[in-house]
C-alpha cells in the first residue's frame, strides 16, 4: 500500500489523538489486542519493504528523537488502530495497515538499544503517519455517529462532548458535522436561555409586589442559570477559536463559525451587566463583522446561512444595542437583497432560505409597530420575542445513525 511523504509527528500529538478515541468500547479491546499481537511472528524488513513508500524526513534529529521515545507510547496507541474497519472501509486497507503497525511495534521492542538506519527512521516516521491519520478518521467517525445517537436520544450534553472531540482534530468540518455541532450546543443553551427567561421574569413581578424575601431566592437561583450559561458558552467560544475558525478553509465555513461566535457571545450579553455586557456586545459586534465581511464575498444573498447571520445581527442590535434603525435596516436590506435574486435559489437550499427570509420579515413587522420596544437594556428580560436563525429547522439536519455493517 502506497504511502505518501509525511513530515515528523511528534509524540504529544499521537497521544492527544489516543485520549480522543478512548471511548468504553477501544479500551475494553486494549489487553486482548496487545496480547494477541505480542504472539505474531512477523519478518520485518521484507514487509516494510512491500508496504513503506517514500518519504522526506524534514528534521532527522527530530525524527532520531522521537524514535528513541516511542516505544511505551505505540504500545499505548496500536489497541486503537487495531479497531476492524469502519462500514464501507476496504478491508483489505485496513489489513495492510495492521501488517505494517505489527511491524513496527516488533522492530520498536527488539531493537531498541541499537541506532536506527536512515531507512528505518523513514518507516518509523511513516508509521507515526499512518497512526494518526487512522486514528483521527476513527475517532471522527465513532464520534459523528455516537453525536447523532445522542440527539436521537435527546442527551444533548453528551452530544456537545462528542462534537468537541470531532473539532478538536483540527480538521475542516462536513456540512453534516457542523450542524450537529450546532444543534448539540443550541439545544444545550436553548434550554437554559429558556429558563433564564422564565426566571427573570418571575423576579421581576416578585419585585413589583415588593416580595423580598421571595426575590431573594429566586436571585440566587437565576445567578445559578447564569453561572450555566456563562459556562457553555465559553466552552463553544474556546472551541470556536482554538479549532474550528483555524481550520475553517471555505467562505461558508468562516461565515457559519463567525457567526457562531457571534451568537455566543451575545447570549453573555444577554445577562452580563456593566463592562462585562459592554465586552462580550464589542466581541459578539467584531464577529458579526467579521462574518459579514466574507459573505458578502462569497455566499449569495439567498444562501441560508448568510440570511441567518443577517437575522441574528439584527437581532443583536435590536436586543444588545438597543439599535431599532440599525436592526430594521439590516434587516429589511437582507430581505430585499434575497428578494432580488430569488429565482437564483437552489432547491436544496429553498426551504431553509425562504423560512429565515419570512423570519426577517416577522422581526421587521414587529420592530417597526408602535408597541415594540427594543429590550436589550441593563434590566435583562425581554418583553418581545424577536425570532432567531436558530428556530429554523435545517433540512441539512442530522439523519439518525446509519447501523453498522453486518
Amino acid at each position: 500500500m502506497a504511502r505518501e511523504a509525511v513530515t515528523h509527528m511528534d509524540v504529544e500529538s499521537l497521544l492527544f489523538q489516543y485520549r480522543m478515541t478512548n471511548h468504553r468500547q477501544i479500551r475494553a479491546r486494549q489487553a486482548q489486542t496487545l496480547a494477541q499481537l505480542s504472539a505474531i511472528p512477523f519478518d520485518y524488513l521484507p514487509s516494510i519493504a512491500a508496504h513503506s513508500g517514500p518519504f522526506l524526513p524534514r528534521n532527522p534529529d527530530a525524527s532520531r528523537s522521537f524514535i528513541a521515545q516511542s516505544e511505551a507510547q505505540l504500545n499505548q496507541i496500536l489497541p486503537i488502530a487495531f479497531c476492524p474497519p469502519s462500514p464501507g472501509e476496504p478491508q483489505e486497507d485496513f489489513e495492510d495497515f495492521k501488517d505494517l503497525l505489527r511491524a513496527c511495534r516488533q522492530e520498536l521492542s527488539s531493537s531498541r538499544n541499537r541506532s536506527y538506519t536512515a531507512r528505518e527512521e523513514q518507516v518509523i516516521n511513516s508509521v507515526a503517519h499512518s497512526i494518526e491519520k487512522k486514528l483521527v478518521k476513527m475517532a471522527v467517525e465513532n464520534n459523528v455517529y455516537l453525536a447523532k445517537l445522542a440527539e436521537q436520544a435527546e442527551r444533548y450534553e453528551e452530544m456537545v462532548e462528542c462534537m468537541k472531540n470531532v473539532a478538536s482534530a483540527d480538521q475542516e468540518l462536513s456540512v453534516e458535522e457542523r450542524n450537529l455541532l450546532s444543534v448539540a450546543y443550541k439545544n444545550v443553551i436553548g434550554a437554559r436561555r429558556a429558563s433564564w427567561r422564565i426566571v427573570t421574569s418571575i423576579e421581576q413581578k416578585e419585585e413589583s409586589k415588593g416580595n423580598e424575601s421571595q426575590v431573594g431566592l429566586i436571585k440566587e437561583y437565576r445567578q445559578k442559570i447564569e453561572a450555566e450559561l456563562a459556562k457553555i458558552c465559553e466552552d463553544i467560544l474556546e472551541v470556536l477559536d482554538e479549532h474550528l475558525i483555524k481550520s475553517a478553509q471555505s467562505g461558508e465555513s468562516k461565515v457559519f463559525y463567525h457567526k457562531m461566535k457571534g451568537d455566543y457571545h451575545r447570549y453573555l450579553a444577554e445577562f452580563a451587566l456593566g463592562d462585562k455586557r459592554k465586552v462580550s456586545a464589542d466581541k459578539s459586534l467584531e464577529a458579526y463583522k467579521a462574518a459579514t465581511e466574507v459573505a458578502t464575498t462569497d455566499l449569495a444573498p439567498t444562501h441560508p446561512i448568510r440570511l441567518g447571520l443577517a437575522l441574528n445581527f439584527s437581532v443583536f442590535y435590536y436586543e444588545i444595542l438597543n439599535s431599532p434603525d440599525q436592526a430594521c435596516h439590516l434587516a429589511k436590506q437582507a430581505f430585499d437583497d434575497a428578494i432580488a435574486e430569488l429565482d437564483t435559489l437552489s432547491e436544496e437550499s429553498y426551504k431553509d432560505s425562504t423560512l429565515i427570509m419570512q423570519l426577517l420579515r416577522d422581526n421587521l413587522t414587529l420592530w417597526t409597530s408602535s408597541e415594540a420596544e427594543p429590550s436589550g437594556g441593563e434590566s435583562g428580560a425581554a418583553t418581545t420575542e424577536t425570532k432567531e436563525a436558530g428556530d429554523v429547522a435545517s433540512s441539512a439536519a442530522p439523519a439518525e445513525p446509519e447501523k453498522a455493517a453486518e
